[in-house]
């Protein structure tokens, strides 16, 4: 049936886990589980969270132009990864808005690319569209590989009892191949909470078995760890301020208007540098900050941002309460022209001691006060 939504293998076991199911990028998810999003954000903040997210797209590219093929596709010069290296990175369109965010992954025989749920179609239609005069591959196994990730400081302690390879050994922003629980693994020290931890790839048919085994492991050695569902993912995200596709980024946005020209090396010749740089010479329109509410009040995707004389300055694109600080923030575009802004907008956590999740340098959080509001739609 057209439109129906899909299921990952797990869908039976968040339902008689008591998973609340909605719809999410084509798929049935559990927004949350009967411990709820606050205490799951916690949980992962203080011990380890399990997540599914088999949604995502997972993509192989092979061949003997592999390399020089998705440096030209991604921001990022993935000439400089060593093997077993991952990094993030952006596809942007010849105007320099994003296509997508990716995971990078450089395999000995493979490179592995994750995107996000939503762009799957979009996203492997754009890489065979530039396929020409290449010798390449682009494979889509997002069928047959199954995903899960596991976040939080006892991650890996956890991880490595039910793992024949040494986790200490492998560092931040790398991956191998090993078993967990007795299936064959690729285990990549990444994520998107702000924590230590790690994403699992392995074959779609032993999901349930890696799944249960991880959180029986967790009972046993007396480990904290939970399913995590998509709103604590969301908070999770936010703190750091992880970009969230259709939020924080699309199609009309560029790297430079969302805080992500650390993810771009202008030295490599991706497709939309030259209007990536043209904007950098020109200047932006729009910029991405942060903020925090002075009073208690979620301020929804949407709202417009204004000044203390009523004037619009932004709009809102991701509003929530983040768990960890328990403050009401959101992060907005705004006018970078207005000069009002810096002027009226002071530093949230800028005499605060930063929690090891903290971004340092790719962000900053800006205070809502001396006038300016988040209006709603009943403002």
């Amino acid at each position: 049936m057209a439109g129906e939504l899909k299921r990952t293998e797990l869908y039976q076991w968040h339902v008689d886990h008591g998973g609340r199911m909605v719809p999410f990028a084509g798929w049935e998810m559990p927004v949350q589980y009967p411990t709820g999003p606050i205490e799951e954000h916690h949980i992962t903040r203080r011990a380890a969270g399990l997540f599914d997210i088999d949604h995502m797209g997972q993509i192989v590219v092979n061949g003997a132009d592999a390399e020089a093929y998705l440096n030209r596709l991604v921001t990022w010069d993935i000439r400089s990864m060593a093997e077993n290296e991952a990094h993030y990175a952006l596809m942007c369109y010849d105007n320099g808005g994003i296509v997508d965010d990716v995971f990078i992954y450089r395999l000995p025989d493979r490179w592995f690319v994750v995107v996000n749920a939503s762009n799957l179609d979009k996203d492997v239609a754009w890489m065979q569209q530039h396929m020409d005069n290449f010798d390449v591959t682009v494979t889509d196994v997002s069928l047959e590989t199954y995903m899960m990730a596991l976040q939080g400081p006892q991650a890996i302690p956890l991880l490595q009892r039910l793992c024949n390879a040494d986790l200490d050994a492998v560092p931040r922003f790398t991956a191998i191949e090993a078993k967990v629980a007795g299936i064959d693994a690729m285990i990549g020290r990444t994520g998107y909470t702000g924590e230590d931890g790690v994403e699992l790839f392995l074959p779609a048919q032993h999901a349930l078995t890696v799944w249960q085994a991880i959180l029986d492991e967790g009972a046993n050695a007396q480990i904290e760890v939970a399913p995590i569902g998509l709103a604590a993912r969301d908070s999770l995200r936010f703190e750091p301020a992880f970009a969230l596709y259709g939020h924080e980024i699309n199609e009309d946005t560029t790297p430079l208007e969302a805080n992500l020209s650390w993810a771009c090396n202008f030295d490599s010749d991706f497709i939309g540098r030259d209007a990536l740089l043209a904007q950098k010479a020109a200047g932006i329109t729009k910029k991405l900050i942060g903020f925090e509410l002075t009073e208690r009040g979620v301020p929804r995707e949407g709202y417009v941002v204004t000044d203390a004389d009523g004037a619009e300055i932004g709009v809102v694109v991701t509003g929530l309460y983040a768990p960890t600080v328990d403050k009401y923030c959101g992060h907005a575009f705004v006018d970078p022209a207005m000069p009002r802004w810096e002027r009226r907008y002071t530093s949230s956590f800028a005499t605060a001691p930063r929690p090891r999740w903290w971004c340092a340098g790719h962000f900053t959080n800006r205070v809502i006060g001396s006038g300016l509001k988040v209006m709603t739609n009943n403002n």
